[in-house]
């Protein structure tokens, strides 16, 4: 018997009059606006250009997007609507994991291109992708997506008969593993915070932290969700790739991460800076 839940939206899109809003696109656009945002605070406190950023964004988000749709189509294709069901990217289908290799690769090079300095720039932006993430993740409760199993918890999410696996028809609520990501994602980006305001790590480490950071609750998450997905020798295939990214971003970190002496990349680190908006801060 379930005790306590909450209950789903009633509708994946929000009238505004005559406009009718994909809340799953404007959960993605909300987050994509916070990460700039705080990646332009991080930025300027290190001495960058304002304007550096929304420069950067308006390659490496399309390219990220770009990523994580053909990611998911890749891995997951299950598509009965002919030829036009891989461009619905409205209606959810988004592999995390190659919008951050797209992103990320679009970024680089975008980097190199302007001659901005590589490491200090992904330090100032690695805690601003779990903070789109956490924001984007919303717009799977509006479409009834990326659930866990059936759970009595207080937090179990409503889920409506048409959005349930069929081994599920007759359980009402069930984990919500997409606010599990997105609370796990704020968490990491004070995390992420708090690391860079050490100085311990070398000069762009923080993005290797972020994606050790992102896929051990990808890893997690994977074994609780209860959607299809396919599988590599009986395992789903997010928890191969949450496998590959961690020992590599790990190994990484664990072999050259660290910085070596206390003038290592001196200068260049990403200060800690207060969040917030003044008179003399670029907005």
């Amino acid at each position: 018997m379930i005790l306590a839940s909450f209950p789903s939206p009633s509708s994946e899109a929000i009238e505004l009059g005559p406009l009718t809003l994909r809340a799953y696109g404007l959960a993605i656009a909300f987050g994509v606006l916070a990460g700039v945002w705080l990646a332009q605070k991080r930025w300027s406190a290190a001495g960058g250009g304002p304007d550096d950023v929304s420069k950067l964004a308006m390659w490496a988000v399309p390219a990220g997007l770009v990523g994580s749709r053909i990611y998911h189509v890749l891995t997951d294709w299950r598509f009965d609507e002919g030829f036009a069901e891989p461009f619905k990217i409205w209606e959810g289908g988004l592999g995390i994991p190659g919008g951050i290799a797209a992103g990320v690769l679009m970024a680089l090079f975008i980097i190199r291109r302007e001659g901005w300095d590589r490491g200090r720039f992904l330090d100032a932006a690695a805690p601003s992708l779990p903070l789109a993430q956490a924001i984007g993740r919303i717009g799977n409760w509006f479409n009834q997506e990326l659930f866990g199993g059936p759970t009595d918890l207080p937090w179990g999410v409503e889920i409506s008969p048409e959005h349930r696996p069929a081994e599920y028809a007759d359980s009402e609520a069930f984990h919500p593993t997409f606010l599990y990501e997105s609370l796990w994602n704020l968490g990491l980006v004070l995390a992420l915070l708090w690391i860079g305001k050490t100085q311990k790590l070398r000069t762009g480490a923080l993005l290797a932290v972020y994606v050790v950071g992102y896929l051990v609750a990808r890893l997690w998450l994977e074994t609780v969700r209860v959607d299809p997905a396919t599988e590599i020798g009986g395992v789903r295939v997010n928890i191969w790739m949450s496998i590959i990214g961690i020992t590599v971003a790990g190994g990484w970190l664990l072999l050259r991460g660290r910085r070596t002496d206390s003038s290592d990349d001196a200068g260049a680190r990403v200060e800690a800076v207060e969040v917030t908006v003044s008179d003399d801060s670029p907005a």
